[in-house]
């Protein structure tokens, strides 16, 4: 069992890198140590710019710079804002150049206490099978179905989906990544006609088991701050809420 949960600036920066490792975009492109990310659809991660390190002098010439390379591809400049984005005014420059801001979202941790075995009745690979798959998409917005599988592509290798069964068929879908000592929840699904029947409870606890018995230490998750039905769920999983994060995107009036 790992120790105490510690809710800090360096576990918070942590878990942003691995997001940001754990969920390739298309394109991107280092802009003074920040990461300009362009994908397709509606994926807010895979289409906002990274900003974990700046290593540039000119903060407002580094802005031009990421709008430039966003109006060159018929884009509007978006930047993801973090508690520990870079530098620490970030947020406040974009907002006075008419930057606007997006719906807030958490980051949440649960520290590691893993069972040895899954629970019975799932299935675990290192590729999403057709019925993942399926479950996984049944919870995307319309804009972000069409580009989702190009997208888990990109994953690393290291990337296990699992799923929940019922009667051998997948009802819910979930994904980790192990990053060191951390590791990801991501997409979470059920489908409509099995909700409330514990899948997700299910793929949370095989994550769990998955994580630990490859060494790390915390669990986290990214989610809307107003999925209540999410947070509610996570909530008693033992998952806390650590850090916020929003975008900021540059207005086109």
């Amino acid at each position: 069992m790992s120790g105490e949960l510690k809710t800090s600036d360096a576990l918070l920066a942590a878990i942003e890198a691995a997001a940001v490792r754990g969920w390739s975009a298309f394109e991107q492109i280092d802009v003074e140590g920040w990461l300009y990310r362009r994908s397709a659809g509606g994926s807010v991660r895979a289409n906002s710019v990274a900003t974990l390190q700046f290593s540039g002098r000119d903060v407002g010439a580094a802005i031009g710079r990421v709008e430039d390379l966003a109006r060159g591809r018929g884009r509007v400049a978006c930047f993801a804002i973090s508690d520990v984005s870079v530098p620490t005014d970030l947020d406040a420059r974009l907002e006075a150049r008419g930057y606007l801001r997006g719906a807030p979202h958490v980051t949440m941790v649960k520290a590691i206490q893993a069972a040895p075995q899954p629970p019975p009745y799932m299935e675990i690979g290192d590729g999403p099978s057709p019925g993942w798959l399926a479950a996984y998409v049944s919870g995307l917005e319309e804009n972000r179905r069409a580009t989702a599988p190009q997208l888990l592509k990109g994953l690393p290798k290291s990337a296990r989906f699992v799923s929940a069964l019922e009667d051998g068929r997948v009802i819910s879908s979930g994904l980790t990544i192990v990053d060191g000592d951390v590791a990801s929840v991501q997409c979470m699904a059920t489908v409509p006609e099995a909700r409330r029947r514990g899948g997700s409870e299910r793929v949370l606890r095989a994550i769990e088991t998955i994580a630990g018995v490859k060494g790390a230490k915390h669990l986290y998750l990214q989610t809307g701050s107003d999925n209540e039905a999410a947070r509610t769920l996570y909530g008693r999983y033992g998952f806390r809420v650590i850090g916020h994060y929003h975008t900021r995107t540059k207005s086109v009036g």
